[in-house]
């Protein structure tokens, strides 16, 4: 019983340490608490989504909360653009432009903030719409993602750029459900570029 009191006190201990650590880590108002900033890129579909896909730009607008150096929250719009390429449609391929939003949580190394490696997980949101003419293949629709990024961010006074990548995991993919015979399979992944202010 002793030995157990001893276990729970040392953990209380050092949670309390870790809380102090953590609150004197960001002063209120320290630059770098807050961060905005646009990205673009280039994204494709992957799997059998991305055989009948071509790469295409994407691009975006990101609020970065980091109430510590090890830990960040973001909260940003999405899009993207990418033609199909299917040899069914007898006119040129629609596109399906995607635009949406995603939550963002992301861990990094606790005493790297110039330059910052991270990664991180969340839920997203996106409408996706097919433009042009379909041929029943293909259909607007709304579907779920699970984006997983990982980058290279760097901090210097007000600014701040980065470089990333993400891979979605698409939780429904129905705007192309009727295109293909098999189980739709496949993700998103793209490659961007980041530009911000720090606040």
């Amino acid at each position: 019983m002793a030995a157990k009191g001893i276990q729970v006190g040392a953990l209380a201990l050092a949670l309390l340490a870790a809380g102090t650590a953590s609150a004197q880590e960001r002063k209120p108002g320290k630059r770098g608490d807050v961060n905005v900033f646009l990205k673009g890129g280039l994204g494709d579909y992957t799997g059998n989504l991305g055989d009948l896909t071509s790469t295409g730009p994407a691009w975006g607008l990101t609020l970065n909360v980091q109430p510590t150096t090890f830990l960040g929250f973001e909260l940003g719009y999405e899009g993207s653009q990418n033609g199909i390429d299917d040899l069914r449609l007898l006119d040129d391929g629609p596109s399906i432009v995607r635009q949406g939003g995603s939550a963002l949580v992301k861990l990094s190394p606790p005493f790297m903030t110039a330059v910052r490696p991270f990664v991180g997980a969340g839920f997203g949101l996106s409408y996706v719409d097919v433009r042009g003419i379909g041929g029943g293949l293909y259909d607007s629709d709304t579907m779920e993602e699970l984006p997983l990024a990982a980058g290279l961010e760097f901090n210097s006074g007000a600014l701040t750029a980065g470089v990333r990548a993400t891979w979605r995991v698409l939780l429904d993919n129905g705007f192309a459900n009727d295109a293909l015979d098999e189980d739709t399979d496949g993700g998103l992944l793209d490659a961007s570029v980041t530009l911000g202010a720090r606040f």
